[in-house]
C-alpha cells in the first residue's frame, strides 16, 4: 500500500517563532509527520524548520528555497545547516519562484528559470556531497567550490514545478516534486509528467516523491470570510507564473474575467469575478469533516505528502489563535 503522509506548513499564522518549539511537538504527538516551511514575504524559509527540526523528530522541508535570490553557495550552506541540525530528516526543495518575488522585490532578472533550476540541483548534488565543485553553465558559474561541513547523510532535493518544462526536471533530477495552486482533480496530469520524465531518465517513477501544499480557510462561511478568499486566490493567479499555469489546466476561459479586470485596474471586479467553482477547488474550506475529505482526495489523486497552509481572516488575533489551533486538532492524522 501507498505510504501517504500529513504535514503542516509553518510558520502558523498567529503564533510567533518562539511559540513553534511547543506547537510542533504537539503537532508530532497528533500524527503529523512533516513541517514544510515557505518563503514570500515574512520570515525565511530555513530559521522556523530549525525550530521545528530541533524540538521534534518531523522531518522538516522548505518549500521552497529560490534558485535566483540565493547564491549557489550560500544555498548548499543553508541547506548543510539545517541537514546537520535535523540529519536524515531535511529536505531542501528549490525552485524559480516568480517575477514578482525575483524581479519586483529583489532587483534581480527573472530569466530562464527551467535552466536555472536545472543547475542549481546538478550543483547541489555535488556540493552536498562534500565534492570540490567547479561548475559552469548557462545561468551561473562556481568556481572550486566545497562546504567545509557537509551532511553527514544525502539531503533529498524535491524540484517545485507547476507546467511540464519543470515537471519534467522534476521527475529526471528531483527526488520530489513540489506542487501548488492545483486542484484534486489537476494532480494526475501533472504527477503523469513527472513519473514519465523520471522513467525516461532511468529512475524508478515511484521514487520521486509528490508533495503538495493546499491551502485551508478556517473561517465560518460569511461574505467578509468569502471576500477574503478571493482576494487570496486573486492575488496569487494573477502572477505571469500561475496565469500561465492555469492556462495550461485547461482554467483559462473560466478566469479570462478575473484577469481582464485585473489588467483593467479594477481589483475589486477582478475579486468578484473568480469562478465560485474555482474557489471551491483550490481552497479545502467548512466542516473538519469537509477539509479532512477535501485532503484524501488530493492524496487519492496521486499526491503523497499533503501540507496544510492553515488560515484564517478572522480579525481578532487571539480568535483567531484559537481557531488555527482548534484546526490543528481537528484535522489531524491521528483522527482518521
Amino acid at each position: 500500500m501507498r505510504e501517504t503522509r500529513w504535514g503542516l506548513t509553518v510558520p502558523v499564522e498567529g503564533f510567533a517563532l518562539t511559540e513553534h518549539a511547543e506547537l510542533a511537538r504537539e503537532a508530532e504527538a497528533l500524527g503529523y509527520s512533516d513541517a514544510w516551511s515557505f518563503e514570500a514575504d515574512g520570515v525565511d524559509g530555513f530559521t522556523p524548520l530549525a525550530v521545528v527540526g530541533g524540538a521534534t523528530r518531523m522531518r522538516v522541508g522548505i518549500a521552497i528555497a529560490n534558485v535566483f535570490t540565493r547564491g549557489p553557495a550560500t544555498l548548499a550552506s543553508c541547506a548543510a545547516g539545517l541537514a546537520d541540525l535535523a540529519p536524515g530528516r531535511f529536505c531542501l526543495g528549490v525552485g524559480a519562484g516568480s517575477q514578482v518575488i525575483v524581479e519586483a522585490w529583489n532587483g534581480l532578472r527573472f530569466t530562464k528559470p527551467l535552466t536555472r533550476v536545472r543547475e542549481t540541483v546538478q550543483f547541489l548534488r555535488a556540493a552536498l556531497a562534500g565534492e570540490r565543485v567547479v561548475f559552469k553553465g548557462e545561468t551561473f558559474s562556481v568556481d572550486g567550490f566545497r562546504l567545509s561541513r557537509p551532511p553527514a547523510a544525502p539531503v533529498p532535493i524535491h524540484v517545485a514545478a507547476l507546467r511540464p518544462g519543470m515537471l519534467r526536471v522534476a521527475g529526471e533530477l528531483g527526488d520530489g516534486a513540489v506542487l501548488n495552486w492545483l486542484t484534486a482533480e489537476d494532480v494526475p496530469k501533472s504527477v503523469a509528467i513527472v513519473r514519465e520524465a523520471a522513467a525516461k531518465a532511468g529512475r524508478d517513477p515511484a521514487s520521486v516523491e509528490i508533495v503538495a501544499r493546499l491551502f485551508v480557510n478556517l473561517d465560518p462561511p460569511s461574505p467578509e470570510a468569502d471576500t477574503a478568499v478571493r482576494r487570496h486566490v486573486t492575488a496569487y493567479l494573477n502572477v505571469p507564473v500561475y496565469a500561465a499555469f492555469h492556462e495550461w489546466l485547461g482554467r483559462g476561459g473560466e478566469l479570462q474575467p478575473m484577469w481582464q479586470a485585473w489588467r483593467a485596474g479594477d481589483r475589486k471586479a477582478a475579486v468578484a469575478a473568480v469562478p465560485a467553482r474555482v474557489l471551491d477547488a483550490l481552497i479545502l474550506r467548512g466542516s473538519p469533516d469537509a477539509i479532512r475529505a477535501g485532503l484524501r482526495r488530493y492524496l487519492a489523486a496521486g499526491v503523497d505528502t499533503a501540507v496544510l497552509a492553515l488560515g484564517s481572516a478572522e480579525p481578532d488575533p487571539a480568535k483567531r489563535r484559537e481557531a488555527l489551533r482548534a484546526a490543528l486538532r481537528a484535522l489531524a492524522p491521528t483522527q482518521e
